[in-house]
């Protein structure tokens, strides 16, 4: 049975779905006419804004100096901003999403975030991938042009602990192994890390550099950009 969704407006937070899964609990919520995405109570993100979401993309589109036809993989499906973006730009070629959890490609597929994501997911270009990002980096063949990781508040951060291996020596190493030469890794965080701007240099990256987000209110939130060697 298809799930039913609560869509009521009102003015405090509304629960629409819940979900519980190997990594833990995801919902969505809405407060008055924003959607957010919750994960074991932490707060992920929602559709107030998306400049960051969109910043990430386009960071890593700019790195590739006019690369033609370019692939990106983006971490993280959220509430759809990246992909969204992405999508609206002829000149990416093949548009790969990883996303662990059911229940958000479900939110987008059949419920209230394909008011987001619907054009994006129609579009030819875009493949959604039910995996986790830690795995699928380490075991995947294919490689991309760009890399664009939104899957935790940052680095140090973590949504769960199993993201951390993600930002390993060995994580790292894996996410280089899926660029192309010269292609781009590109990661959001809440705030600047220069550990794991160190953390990307120890891993044989180069031109590592960190551009920052203006937000309404607070720090900036920041992309930290990477490239593999030629």
């Amino acid at each position: 049975m298809p799930t039913s969704y609560n869509t009521s407006v009102t003015e405090g937070p509304v629960v629409l779905d819940r979900r519980s899964g190997p990594h833990g609990e995801v919902v969505l919520r809405r407060h008055g006419d924003l959607l957010q995405i919750i994960a074991n109570g932490c707060f992920l993100m929602d559709t107030s804004d998306g400049r960051s979401e969109r910043r990430l993309v386009d960071a890593a589109l700019n790195a590739l100096h006019g690369r033609p036809a370019p692939t990106v993989l983006i971490g993280g499906l959220g509430v759809g901003f990246s992909l969204a973006h992405a999508a609206q730009n002829p000149r990416w070629k093949r548009i790969v999403v990883v996303e662990r959890e059911q229940a958000v490609i479900d939110w987008h597929r059949a419920g209230p975030l394909s008011q987001v994501s619907a054009e994006a997911l129609a579009d030819p270009r875009t493949e959604i991938v039910h995996a986790d990002l830690v795995t699928f980096v380490h075991e995947s063949e294919e490689t991309y042009d760009a890399l664009c990781l939104d899957i935790d508040n940052g680095p140090g951060w973590t949504v769960t602990e199993d993201n951390e291996g993600l930002y390993s020596p060995a994580g790292l190493a894996a996410c280089r192994e899926r660029l192309t030469p010269g292609g781009v890794l590109a990661v959001w965080s809440a705030q600047p890390s220069s550990l794991f701007e160190e953390s990307l240099r120890n891993a044989q990256f180069q031109g590592v550099r960190t551009e920052e987000v203006p937000v309404a209110r607070g720090v900036p939130d920041v992309v930290h950009l990477a490239t593999r060697a030629e």
